[in-house]
């Protein structure tokens, strides 16, 4: 009796390998961490009225870095980055007897880091840093317009078959720092990589939220 009891669940424990093995394998798989694609919407730079708006010359680099592929070359070369957080902030509910309740009052986002492998040229370093510059016009010290240097990130992750199964929109993006880099003769046989720090607005995913309608603030702002 025992000895079939073993049987059966030898079976069931095989079967279930074979149902979690093949999970693995099928579109509705294990998501790795390492089968993503990251698309950079930057600013134009020229959405913003008002004086002195067209004398940053970063403006029209921008605009050429735009044209020729730069742009899409340094999204493929993104090799880590985070999908955002969310976090409810809350404050203590003590009109009660006995715990306080935690009541959410609003919601907040942190920052996201993001490292991307450098060519030759540096073109990825100088991309990130001319979009950083539309932020500031460096021959005047003068603060740009803030939808001039905004932007948006689209992050997806992929299942085995290299499809889109997931992803978020970070809304009104720009990069806030772009880290020091490091060099050395010591480093012979690593490769050169930026790491940037990307502040924004809010995100939302492109699963139930993408289609969802903008605040009512912000329509009537256009």
């Amino acid at each position: 009796m025992a000895k079939g009891f073993g049987g059966l669940v030898e079976t069931l424990a095989y079967g279930t390998l074979n149902e979690f093995l093949g999970m693995g394998r099928s579109s509705d798989g294990i998501s790795r961490p390492n089968k993503y694609e990251v698309t950079l919407f930057p600013p134009t730079g020229s959405k913003g009225v008002g004086a002195g708006r067209s004398n940053n010359i970063f403006t029209s680099i921008m605009g050429e870095l735009l044209g020729d592929g730069t742009v899409r070359a340094t999204g493929l070369k993104c090799e880590s980055i985070s999908l955002p957080g969310r976090n409810i902030d809350t404050v203590d509910d003590t009109n009660i007897y006995g715990p306080n309740r935690k009541i959410a009052s609003g919601y907040s986002f942190g920052d996201i880091e993001a490292t991307f492998q450098c060519s030759s040229d540096m073109k990825e370093k100088k991309y990130l840093e001319t979009w950083q510059r539309l932020a500031y016009n460096p021959q005047t010290w003068a603060m740009g317009y803030y939808d001039d240097y905004v932007g948006s990130i689209q992050i997806h992750t992929l299942d085995e078959q290299n499809e889109k199964r997931y992803g978020v929109e970070i809304v009104e993006a720009y990069p806030k720092t772009i880290a020091a880099q490091s060099l050395g003769y010591a480093t012979l046989n690593s490769y050169q990589t930026i790491s940037c720090t990307f502040t924004y607005r809010y995100w939302k995913n492109l699963t139930d939220e993408a289609n969802l309608p903008k605040p009512l603030i912000d329509r009537i702002a256009e």
